[in-house]
């Protein structure tokens, strides 16, 4: 099993579509990585050999930042937007979209599970 940055890699896929497993490298990255490897973009994951994993993953360390590093950096940054205190900054804080997206429908994917506000119950005489 090929293991690139912390990630076994599907042995039965093919290579560009393998090293997409991994965060911080997409399907554009992972032509480039294979180019530079010398390594066929359709060849399984299962044919490469062992000094074809490691120049893949020389090449990753080496250039790209990916996994925990750049997990940590994203999050740092959205630490430092909500510090200064700028208007994404804020959006982060309270939980709102951040884009311009509209708020009254159509925002759950941000704001989470609807929190239902029950209604005064009418007096009955």
């Amino acid at each position: 099993m090929a293991r690139i940055s912390g990630v076994d890699l599907p042995r039965n896929k093919r290579g560009v579509i393998a090293l997409t497993y991994i965060y911080g490298i997409g399907s554009s990255t992972a032509k480039v990585v294979l180019e530079k490897a010398g390594v066929d973009e359709s060849t399984k994951v299962e044919k490469w050999t062992d000094d074809n994993i490691k120049t893949i993953s020389r090449i990753i360390a080496d250039e790209f930042k990916t996994e925990g590093q750049l997990r940590s950096e994203i999050q740092m940054n959205i630490k430092r937007l909500m510090d200064i205190g700028c208007y994404r900054g804020l959006r982060h804080r309270k939980g709102l979209p951040l884009r311009g997206q509209r708020t009254r429908t159509n925002a759950r994917t941000r704001k989470g599970k609807r929190k239902t506000v029950a209604n005064k119950k009418k007096v009955t005489k």
